[in-house]
Parts: structure tokens; C-alpha cells; sequence
């Protein structure tokens, strides 16, 4: 009896094994699916200021790319480059255009880098330089957001 239950335990714990890094896999999937949708939104924003010759408007009648475009010059003044490189670009232009607060794991999981301890603790380093420039606030412990009075908006 104590083998039949320990086999139908250690099968059980076979197909939960199987379960978890078939979640982990389709996790990392979604990840990296909604940074796609991320940047092709980020794509077609520009795409349409290009091609009408003026800044896009969303839904509802607001210019999401006015926070992108006021962020990047902001931060284009900054004496560091590093606040100039493509995942500096990418994170000021998902809070200037989304307008939302996110902690550094939604910042990470949007951007499709994924959500490990490792990818958390170097965005919220890379958030907090930015708060320290004036491009992001702090509005509540790790709760990030663009700052849009520092920055005119």
C-alpha cells in the first residue's frame, strides 16, 4: 500500500513539475509578445506623427506621444548617456505614453525582459536614476510614474 501512494505521489509530482515549466514557458511567451505589442504600438505612434506631419492622437482625443516626445529631450540634456540608450529610450517612452504608475516588475514584463529577481533589481535601478533626473517620480515606495509637472505636462 505505502508503494501505490508513493508512486501515484511521485507521478503527481512529475505532472506538477511538467505544469511549472510549461507556465514558466508560456509566461516567458507572453513576455515577450507583449514587448512586441509594446514597441509596435511605440511604431505605429511614430509612423502616423511622420506621416501627418504632427504628433498622433490617441483615442479620446489625447496626444499619447506628447509625454514621449517632451521626455526625450529632457533626458537627451542629461550630461550621462546612458539615459540616452535604447532601454532608457524604450522605459521613458512606455511611462510617457501609457501615463500609468508600475512597479519595476510590470515595467519589466511590458518590456519583455522578464520577471526574474535579476531583471527586477536592475530596472529599479535603472527607474530610480531616472527619478533622480526628474524624468520619473517616485509616488509611492517602488511605484513609479512619469513626472509630468517636472517635465511640463
Amino acid at each position: 500500500m505505502s508503494e501505490a501512494l508513493e508512486a501515484r505521489e511521485a507521478a503527481a509530482r512529475g505532472e506538477a513539475d511538467r505544469l511549472r515549466e510549461q507556465i514558466a514557458g508560456l509566461s516567458g511567451e507572453l513576455s515577450r509578445l507583449e514587448g512586441l505589442l509594446f514597441r509596435l504600438r511605440i511604431t505605429r505612434e511614430t509612423v502616423d506623427e511622420v506621416l501627418a506631419g504632427g504628433p498622433s492622437t490617441a483615442a479620446g482625443g489625447k496626444d499619447a506621444s506628447k509625454g514621449a516626445a517632451e521626455a526625450l529631450p529632457a533626458a537627451e540634456a542629461e550630461p550621462d548617456g546612458t539615459v540616452m540608450s535604447p532601454e532608457y529610450q524604450a522605459i521613458i517612452g512606455l511611462f510617457a505614453t501609457s501615463g500609468a504608475a508600475m512597479r519595476c516588475k510590470e515595467v519589466c514584463v511590458v518590456l519583455g525582459l522578464g520577471s526574474e529577481a535579476r531583471h527586477v533589481a536592475g530596472m529599479r535601478s535603472k527607474l530610480k536614476r531616472l527619478v533622480e533626473r526628474g524624468i520619473l517620480a517616485e509616488t509611492l515606495p517602488g511605484l513609479f510614474k512619469a513626472d509630468g509637472q517636472e517635465l511640463g505636462w
